[in-house]
Order: C-alpha cells, then structure tokens, then sequence
C-alpha cells in the first residue's frame, strides 16, 4: 500500500479526478461558461492520459533494465 502513495501515476488519477469533477460542477452550477468548462474537461482528459502512459512506459523500461 505504500508504494500507490508514492506512485506518480497514482497521484496524476487524482489530480485528473478532482480537477475534472471541479469543473463540471463549477459549468453546472455557476451557469455561466458551461461550454467552456466541458471544452477544458475534454482537452484535459488526453493529456493525463498521455502523461500516465508516459510514466508507465518509463516504469517498465526500468524496471526491464534492473534499475528497479
């Protein structure tokens, strides 16, 4: 269990989670700029993906390596 707290991949889900479920409720309530808030949750959500599968590939060409 400690190793999820300190995996980065780990923490980039959360920062994803939290950030797009602050922004659909900031475009649902506030009224104001819905469009643009789905807009930047849509565009966000590629590039934590591609950051994770970053690190992931990273990951595992060091753990093949031994440096792991």
């Amino acid at each position: 269990m400690s190793r999820l707290w300190k995996s980065s991949k780990f923490w980039m889900v959360v920062f994803d989670f939290v950030t797009s479920t602050t922004l659909f409720f900031v475009g649902k309530y506030a009224g104001f700029a819905a469009e643009d808030v789905g807009f930047l949750i849509g565009a966000l959500q590629p590039v934590i993906v591609m950051i994770i599968a970053g690190i992931a590939i990273e990951d595992s060409a060091a753990f093949r390596a031994g440096s792991r």
